[in-house]
Order: C-alpha cells, then sequence, then structure tokens
C-alpha cells in the first residue's frame, strides 16, 4: 500500500539527496531517486534571511516545493515570493517553479505562524523570525508534527532555552528533525581546523578569544502613524533586547557556538563582564548596547575572553584566536583559516573557506530527513544561545554569572504576542528614548 506523505516523512524511506550543492538555486542536475515524494515547505518570516533560507531548502532537492508563507508585512512576503519564484525558475531546465504560494496559504500577522502549523501537508518550516518568537513557534512546529530549520539564536531568555530544550527532546521521540542556522559547523574550513586543535597539533588551549568588532547593523525603520507601540518594537526588533538579546547574543553566538566545538561541546563555568552604549543613543536604537566585553571561567581553568564592539570608524574584526601551548589558531569572519606553531615562522595550515556553509547546512537537514538518519541541533543551538546570554546577563547586571544561575533564571524577556493592538513590554520615555539596563541595579 502506497504511504502517505506524513508517514513518507516519518520514515525516510526514500534514497539521499545529492552532495552538498554549491550554493542555492544552482544548476546541474541532483542523483536524488525520482521517486521519492515532495516535500512541502513553509516560510516563517519573509525577511532576507528567510528568503536566503527558503533558496537553500528548495535548492537541497530536485523535490522540495515551497507552499506556504508567513509574515507580519504582506509586501515582504510578496517581495519574498517573487524572489523565491524568479530564482526557482532560473534553475529550472523548463522554467518551472518549485514555489507554489497562492492567496490562501499566504498568513498576515504575528499570529501568522499559527495558520501555517495548522496546514497538514506541510513537512518542513523555517523559523527566521525576530528571536524573541523562536521558542514559541519551535513549540507549535514540534507539537504539529514538521521538521524544522531555525534560524540563530534560538531564544532570547533562560526560559526560552529552557522550551527548545524541552521540545528538542520531543521532537526525537517524535522522529523529527532539527537544523540550527549555526552554518559554522557545516564549514568545510572550520571542519578541517578544528579536526587539527582536536587532534593536539597546536597543544592544550588555555585561552580563547572571540571577537566581534564591525561598524553599526542599520536595521532601523522609522515609527509610522497607524503603528502601535508594539509594532514599532518588532519591526525595529534588532534594537530590542525582548526580541534580539542584544546584539552580541543575536550575531556573536556564531563564535559562541565554534567556541563550544573546539571545547568539545564543554559549558563555561562562570562569567563577569562589562558593556554599555557610547554610540547608541536616541529613539531608534531601542535598548541595546554598542560594546561589550567578558571572561569566562571553564572548569578545566582555562578562560574564553570576549570583544563585542558595533561602533563605526573603530578596529574592525570578527573571528576566533586560539592560544595553545604548542601555538596559535586562527579562524577569520572572512573564512579564513591558520595555524602556526610557536617557534615557527609560516603557518602550517592556511585555508580559505569555498564552501557555502549556508547551503550545506540545508542539505545536511533535507538528508537527514530523506534517509531518517539522526539530526537534532536543538540542543547545541540553546546551549550556545546561552553562552552568549551569560555575556549579556553578566554587563547588564555587573554581576558574575555562573551557568547554573543563567540556566535556571525565571527573568522573562519574550512574549508570544498575537496581535499588534496588544501592549507592549514597555514603552518609551517621553523623549522617545528607551531605558537601557543599568549594571548595578538589574537583578
Amino acid at each position: 500500500m502506497k504511504k502517505s506523505r506524513r508517514e513518507f516523512v516519518q520514515s525516510g524511506s526514500v534514497l539521499a539527496t545529492s552532495a552538498a550543492v554549491a550554493a542555492a538555486f544552482p544548476s546541474g542536475v541532483h542523483s536524488q531517486d525520482e521517486s521519492s515524494e515532495e516535500l512541502q515547505i513553509a516560510l516563517v518570516g519573509c525577511g532576507g534571511r528567510g528568503t536566503g533560507a527558503a533558496a537553500q531548502a528548495l535548492a537541497a532537492g530536485d523535490k522540495h516545493k515551497l507552499t506556504a508563507m508567513a509574515d507580519i508585512d504582506a509586501e515582504a512576503l510578496q517581495r519574498s515570493r517573487e524572489i523565491l519564484d524568479k530564482g526557482s525558475r532560473a534553475d529550472s531546465d523548463d522554467d518551472t517553479s518549485k514555489v507554489d504560494v497562492p492567496a490562501e496559504r499566504q498568513f498576515i500577522g504575528l499570529d501568522a505562524y499559527r495558520k501555517v502549523m495548522e496546514l497538514d501537508d506541510v513537512d518542513v518550516v523555517i523559523l527566521t523570525t525576530p528571536p524573541g518568537f523562536r521558542p514559541f513557534q519551535f513549540e507549535a512546529a514540534i507539537q504539529s508534527g514538521k521538521h524544522v530549520f531555525m534560524e540563530k539564536p534560538v531564544a532570547v531568555d533562560a526560559p526560552g532555552v529552557r522550551k527548545v530544550l524541552e521540545f528538542g527532546k520531543l521532537a526525537d521521540d517524535k522522529g523529527l528533525k532539527v537544523g540550527v542556522g549555526l552554518n559554522r559547523r557545516h564549514s568545510t574550513m572550520h571542519q578541517t581546523a578544528i579536526g587539527k586543535i582536536h587532534e593536539g597539533i597546536i597543544g592544550d588551549l588555555p585561552h580563547i578569544q572571540i571577537f566581534n568588532c564591525r561598524s553599526d547593523v542599520n536595521k532601523r525603520q522609522q515609527r509610522q502613524p497607524g503603528w502601535s507601540e508594539l509594532e514599532f518594537q518588532i519591526r525595529n526588533w534588532y534594537y530590542f533586547t525582548w526580541l534580539a538579546g542584544d546584539f552580541n547574543v543575536e550575531q556573536s553566538v556564531h563564535e559562541f557556538d565554534v567556541v563550544r566545538w573546539i571545547k568539545k561541546e564543554a559549558n563555561p563555568v562562570s562569567c563577569q563582564g562589562q558593556g554599555g552604549r557610547i554610540v547608541r543613543k536616541g529613539p531608534m536604537n531601542g535598548q541595546i548596547y554598542d560594546h561589550f566585553s567578558a571572561d569566562f571561567q571553564f572548569a578545566d581553568g582555562s578562560m574564553v575572553s570576549t570583544q563585542h564592539r558595533h561602533i563605526p570608524g573603530c578596529w574592525s574584526w570578527f573571528g576566533e584566536k586560539i592560544h595553545g601551548t604548542k601555538g596559535y589558531a586562527e579562524l577569520a569572519s572572512k573564512q579564513r583559516g591558520m595555524i602556526r606553531l610557536h617557534g615557527e615562522e609560516n603557518p602550517v595550515w592556511r585555508e580559505i573557506d569555498r564552501s557555502n556553509s549556508y547551503q550545506l547546512e540545508h542539505d545536511a537537514l533535507f538528508d537527514a530527513i530523506r534517509n531518517n538518519t539522526p539530526h537534532n541541533e536543538a540542543e547545541r543551538g540553546a546551549y550556545s544561545t546561552l553562552f552568549a546570554m551569560m555575556d549579556r546577563m553578566a554587563a547588564y547586571t555587573g554581576k558574575e554569572i555562573t551557568w547554573e544561575q543563567a540556566l535556571q533564571s525565571e527573568e522573562q524577556l519574550a512574549f508570544d504576542f498575537q496581535s499588534f493592538e496588544e501592549d507592549a513590554p514597555f514603552g518609551p520615555n517621553p523623549d522617545m528614548t528607551y531605558d537601557e539596563a543599568l549594571p548595578g541595579r538589574r537583578i
């Protein structure tokens, strides 16, 4: 008897897709078994990263189709749909598209994701809305029996981290696959470099440095007539901690995840740090800081130090510097890796990453779906997110924060709002600026 779509997706009873493709919508033919059934994909969050993730999901197999979309903005959804349709047709020999999202499967509003989860024929959901909503949407996806790709970070507070851990375990129980957008894990350069480090090429690792020092990030939208306070904050989500987690969580989580990988998934014991705002002032900059610095202690006596700065005109570097007893390794933001041994003038290893790790992470997820092989990055994503959150917690409070304190914290920042008519978590001051965290006054 022919299996239903849902039975097919749960059993993974067909051959794998081809080897990793180099870019979204690549030319060429996949070697996937033509008898395999189609996987229907839904996109929740139709901004630039969501559109890119959907393109990569469609490129990860011949029989993938985008059949539902959700966003708070109808124009953004239509732009995304048009981009994806055009890209899909450009990759097709006969101008057919992998995008089939009729009006009745285009959902708008804060509650739009729930309507996607009610679609029984959707097999995989891509979650790329602001991070504050991620735990609630992940819960809904797993409860509705869908495979998930969700962007980083996976939460902005400890209750959200615990929710992702809980429903990550449920995903395993239900045979569902989970990918998290910490794409460096799929970078061939990072895999080679960290493999060499794990083999002991630079010895023990007493100190690792994280850097996220760059110019400003402009994601601002001017307040418009008719917007509620909640809508203004959500449309400017990057600048509010309850939605983004602050910039060291939203962006530097990549670096924290690489450190956990290097340290074989060890978590820190404690953290103390500081931060503040020098240039991010005024109504359009919300609450978030523009610089952080922290020191983390590990059980083996080693230390991780961090520097995060988003201020124009300053020294700029993004990546990790790994200090070993036998040598030194550097993994740079430009996807360049280098290892040099003590006493050696030239590196013993150097590589430029020419792989597309954004595509490779989707290839890995869909290969696991097709073959029913283990693939669940929820726990790793949750712990790497908490690692980054400790940096913010220490800076915001001025206190030393232990891993257990961070994990068990009851401070709830994010809420699962369903309508823009609901009250925002807080409002602006009379001058339309927002209160920032003051160390020593916030527990």
